[in-house]
């Protein structure tokens, strides 16, 4: 699938760019918008916890910057043996912007992906409909 070979290396790169001299822990996320455009966002640390800014927020956050409304995929990359799952604040925004068929996609060290539905990770997620 190309569109996942893109939005690795757009995760990647943007984990490679996170500001997270703290825990050390860098994640990258890449969303792929209804539109076909790639958005990527990285993790934001702060002294004061913890109101930093998580990678997959910064994409979402981004894809709606630049116009995009619906996440089809997003990629999310840590460098860590075991694939990185989303936080619960960030499945809820995920679920936001996304439909029953959108893919999450974590990928570990070793390139490893592991592929979920939003439903598998948020079910009854809250919604603009609720």
């Amino acid at each position: 699938m190309p569109e996942l070979k893109q939005l690795l290396a757009a995760a990647e790169q943007a984990m490679h760019q996170a500001y997270a001299p703290y825990s050390q822990f860098q994640v990258g996320a890449a969303v792929l918008d209804n539109q076909g455009q790639v958005y990527a966002g990285c993790n934001v640390e702060n002294s004061a916890y913890p109101i930093g800014c998580c990678a997959e927020q910064a994409a979402v956050a981004a894809m709606i910057l630049g116009g995009g409304r619906s996440i089809v995929d997003i990629v999310i990359v840590a460098e860590k043996q075991n694939p990185c799952p989303p936080c619960g604040a960030c499945r809820q925004v995920i679920a936001e912007h996304s439909d029953h068929n959108t893919h999450i996609h974590l990928v570990n060290k070793d390139g490893g992906v592991s592929s979920y539905q939003v439903a598998d990770l948020l079910p009854q997620a809250f919604k603009l409909s609720h």
